[in-house]
């Protein structure tokens, strides 16, 4: 059985707020392997980038903290690991590609510059080697004419190119992860399926890992192994691909998968949207979050939380553990 290279189990995250501690994250646990890809799918707030930020140690306000749980790399905790540490292993080991390339790229400085300044000094000790290593970088993220493009100003390119700035400057160190937070979220279908295709391919050139998160069902089809459906801070199902197209457990999941639009004639119909809106924070504790939403709900839904159950195909629903 193979090694996994990164364990999250049981993690916790909290909110300081006026009124004391509110949870963002509740008992998040999942596996992904070397050469897998994972995907974090769920709505917006279902608590996918927190997850994110945990693993890289990259909280935006210091009233969020992590109360629980490990997050294994390699077999070391990075919680347990200083800044210094977590420093040393971002961009290197770690790496990590966010979804608007504009408010992460300097618009006064030539991408040239901004990619190189990524690199690590021990894969390229030398100016001249950072220099054609990031000529090559851009080369395979699909750029022309690259030794002309690194003079460029990110304002220069298409929004699809400087996404694809992006993922070289995450992959130019050569990582064993790579953590994609929603990168074809602001792109046209076409540059979608064209970034999709890219990110597939230096995956399985480079050999790495890819934790995918989306709130896209049909850009899941296209480029995950496993999914992991999260909803108010808890994962609540868990399982291949296949599975989960094929045979959804969680009420939450079928929703998901209803607002797809069907292109065969045969399965043409309206969509589905899901009724209601995502819990606010800290609400519907004590009891299972999508019960408001859910057409299955039953009374014990309102008493307790289900817990995640199932080896290979986990779901958090009471209407499964009853079949």
């Amino acid at each position: 059985m193979m090694e996994p290279l990164l364990v999250v189990k049981n993690l916790h995250v909290t909110l300081d707020t006026p009124s004391g501690p509110e949870p963002l994250l509740r008992d998040v646990s999942f596996t992904l392997y070397p050469h897998e890809t994972l995907a974090l799918v769920g709505e917006s707030g279902s608590g996918k980038t927190i997850t994110a930020m945990s693993i890289m140690n990259l909280f935006r306000s210091p009233l969020t903290k992590v109360a629980g749980g490990t997050i294994e790399f390699q077999g070391q905790n990075l919680l347990k690991k200083s800044q210094s540490e977590m420093r040393a292993l971002r961009g290197k080991s770690l790496a990590f590609i966010p979804q608007s390339p504009l408010s992460c790229l300097n618009p006064t400085l030539q991408i040239g510059t901004q990619l190189m300044e990524t690199m690590s000094t021990e894969l390229y000790p030398t100016k001249e080697e950072r220099y054609h290593a990031a000529s090559e970088m851009l080369r395979q993220v699909g750029f022309s004419d690259c030794m002309r493009r690194l003079a460029a100003y990110p304002y220069e390119l298409s929004g699809g190119m400087r996404q694809r700035l992006l993922i070289a400057m995450a992959l130019v160190n050569k990582p064993k992860l790579v953590i994609a937070d929603e990168p074809t979220t602001a792109l046209d279908v076409t540059i979608q399926a064209q970034v999709l295709d890219l990110l597939m391919q230096l995956q399985k050139e480079m050999g790495m890992s890819l934790l995918f998160i989306t709130h896209d069902m049909g850009v899941v089809a296209k480029i995950a192994d496993r999914v992991a459906v999260m909803y108010a801070g808890n994962i609540v199902e868990q399982a291949t691909i296949r599975e989960i197209f094929t045979k959804p457990e969680h009420p939450y999941t079928e929703a998901l998968l209803g607002c797809l639009p069907r292109l065969k004639e045969h399965e043409a119909s309206s969509l589905k949207p899901i009724q209601g809106s995502p819990p606010q924070i800290g609400q519907y504790l004590g009891m299972c979050s999508f019960m408001p939403r859910c057409p299955y709900a039953m009374k014990i839904c309102t008493e307790k939380a289900p817990e995640l159950v199932g080896a290979d195909h986990q779901c958090r629903c009471f209407r499964r553990q009853a079949k």
